[in-house]
């Protein structure tokens, strides 16, 4: 369904200069926690560095890969063409240390390109750093405010499709942050709509499904307003979708947590731009958590805080049944 649109963010300037060029550098580390924007651009080195010629780009994956093995590849000339492609993944060399490849990537030959892909990495690792002085380093993170609206707005647009600021917001805080769970989403939009250019608030209603953590937002929400009937019928609507109370009870803790510390931001004088950017989440997810907590003191919610760690400890050491103490905290903190 379409083409995935190119993020455009000032620490990925250099890799998208280098793959529209058709300039590579020697080596390139693609690291961090958005396994989406990984795929994605390793998948456009691939592309870029070799097209379909299978028989210069060679794969190495997992914690016991030989380091020998791969100098050797990398070492060999390229068959009729002008690069030869490497790739390594979850290596664990930038994390755990590796013996020769630091030394290797300082006289890698003009003819190989390296990419390494990895989760975790250790900056004062030998190879991190042989990597940034001969190649480029990119950490691959989350996008979040802006850039999320700006990406998954490209994408409809890439696909024909239009859509206004208030339902884009609307659809984000439905599915979350996920950018291989929006894209799947928007493209059941896409689906549905059909021949219409227009994704309206009555489409994302109708065909987007909604996370468990904005679920757990509506529920926090209806417990703050005191209507603890409505929050215990999410509580039932979602168990009797599977998900597991000592889960719900987890994600209703961390979403106090986080409306503290806006609370605590708030009262700092900080604007929803820095607090959305501090709690991590979009700024229109921070007006409404702002919005929650106006009329709700500090301590109330840090009490909340610690009656969910209390129940959950309850459940944890079998002095009480999961569903139980959920129901008996929403039923306290509807009261508070």
């Amino acid at each position: 369904m379409g083409t995935v649109p190119m993020v455009e963010r000032r620490d990925m300037k250099t890799l998208n200069a280098d793959i529209k060029a058709g300039k590579f550098k020697p080596v390139y580390l693609l690291y961090g926690d958005e396994a989406f924007l990984k795929r994605g651009y390793k998948k456009r080195l691939r592309e870029a560095v070799a097209g379909d010629d299978n028989m210069n780009i060679s794969f190495f994956e997992g914690k016991e890969i030989s380091e020998d093995q791969v100098i050797d590849v990398a070492e060999t000339l390229p068959f009729f063409a002008e690069r030869r492609l490497v790739m390594v993944e979850d290596s664990g060399w930038f994390k755990f240390g590796t013996e020769k490849m630091p030394d290797y990537i300082a006289r890698i030959p003009d003819t190989t390109v390296m990419v390494f892909v990895e989760s975790e990495v250790d900056k004062r690792n030998r190879l991190f750093k042989a990597v940034q002085k001969k190649g480029y380093v990119v950490e691959l993170k989350p996008l979040q405010g802006a850039s999320l609206d700006h990406w998954a707005a490209k994408y409809l647009l890439d696909n024909g499709k239009n859509i206004t600021q208030s339902t884009m917001d609307r659809f984000l805080e439905y599915v979350g942050s996920d950018m291989e769970n929006i894209r799947s989403e928007l493209d059941k939009l896409i689906s549905y709509v059909g021949d219409r250019n227009v994704i309206d608030a009555r489409d994302v209603d109708t065909v987007t499904t909604v996370t468990l953590q904005n679920r757990i937002f509506e529920m926090v929400g209806a417990i703050t307003a005191r209507r603890a009937g409505q929050a215990l019928k999410m509580l039932d609507d979602l168990i009797k979708m599977k998900e597991s109370p000592l889960g719900i009870l987890f994600l209703i803790a961390r979403q106090y947590d986080q409306l503290l510390m806006v609370k605590e931001l708030s009262l700092a004088g900080k604007n929803k731009g820095e607090i959305a950017s501090a709690v991590k989440v979009p700024a229109f997810v921070a007006g409404r958590m702002m919005g929650q907590v106006r009329n709700t003191p500090s301590k109330v919610l840090l009490h909340n805080v610690r009656r969910c760690v209390e129940l959950e400890e309850a459940v944890k050491t079998g002095n009480m049944k999961d569903r139980m103490a959920v129901e008996l905290l929403i039923a306290e903190l509807a009261r508070v």
